[in-house]
């Protein structure tokens, strides 16, 4: 069941990567530290439906998260880009070259070498040094996406995505096992949503100045690679015994497949030319 809900959640990521994408393309050429554009793009329907997907996959993540490892969680979560570019040619008609295709395959071998290798545990819960060490990294990002925003390249706000994205998912594995009713009485929920909306924002930015692929990849491979270290060293992700090797071949398998599909995609031009 838990593995149903995170191939659900990944769907659901896949929608809002197409349709964010079409949405700040389309908003224009305007530079912004982030937050004003994000703004703006709440009036796009498209862009919310963009929003409404990252939200419900949001949500199916964060049950995964109450009993399964977050390393596994994050990379479901992040094949997403591939679901889109696997949508795109099905449904929408968009080309795919045989590198794009076998890095397709390359990300599905990673998902079942992690998945046949993950244990189920529950999180353990984030200490007061923990929860202080994120609200220092949220309040970076926020000041660092000023320059982000003034940037010609995609790369310093993807990145900043990447890591505000981190941050979500280690408060959200460590908040996952508690009732929701006790969720608005940690502080660690509110600093969740304040990292949630930074990286919205900062992806908005990114998706302005790269194609979509490049930049989901790159935050997607930052989100993965700081998230997966926290729940291993910090919360107390679990791995099948003996199964410490598969894990790290697996988790490198996943970025080494998520950025070749940034770097090779074309799908993001496809969505352009689609929307106009």
């Amino acid at each position: 069941m838990d593995y149903a809900v995170l191939a659900a959640s990944a769907v659901l990521y896949a929608v809002g990567i197409v349709a964010q994408s079409v949405a700040a393309r389309r908003a224009g050429d305007r530079r912004g530290a982030g937050l004003g554009l994000l703004a703006r793009l709440t009036a796009d329907p498209v862009y919310l439906l963009g929003f409404a997907g990252q939200a419900g996959g949001f949500a199916l993540a964060f049950a995964a998260r109450a009993s399964l490892p977050l390393y596994l969680v994050q990379t479901a979560s992040s094949s997403a880009i591939g679901l889109a570019t696997v949508f795109g040619v099905l449904v929408l008609g968009w080309e795919i070259r045989a590198g794009e295709a076998l890095t397709l395959m390359l990300l599905a071998a990673g998902l079942v070498v992690l998945a046949g290798s993950s244990s189920a545990s529950v999180a353990a819960d984030l200490p007061a040094a923990g929860v202080a060490a994120l609200a220092v990294v949220v309040l970076g990002i926020g000041l660092a996406m000023v320059f982000a925003g003034r940037a010609d390249t995609f790369l310093p706000a993807a990145v900043l995505s990447g890591v505000a994205f981190a941050v979500v998912a280690v408060a959200s594995r460590a908040l996952a096992h508690l009732d929701l009713a006790a969720l608005p009485g940690k502080p660690l929920t509110w600093l969740m949503l304040v990292a949630a909306v930074l990286g919205q924002a900062s992806m908005a930015v990114a998706l302005q100045r790269g194609r979509a692929p490049a930049v989901v990849a790159t935050a997607d491979a930052t989100t993965i690679v700081l998230a997966s270290v926290s729940g291993l060293t910090v919360l107390g992700d679990r791995v099948a015994d003996g199964h410490g090797p598969w894990i790290a071949a697996g988790l490198a398998v996943v970025v080494t497949g998520v950025l070749l599909l940034g770097a090779r995609s074309r799908t993001a031009t496809a969505v352009v030319r689609e929307a106009a």
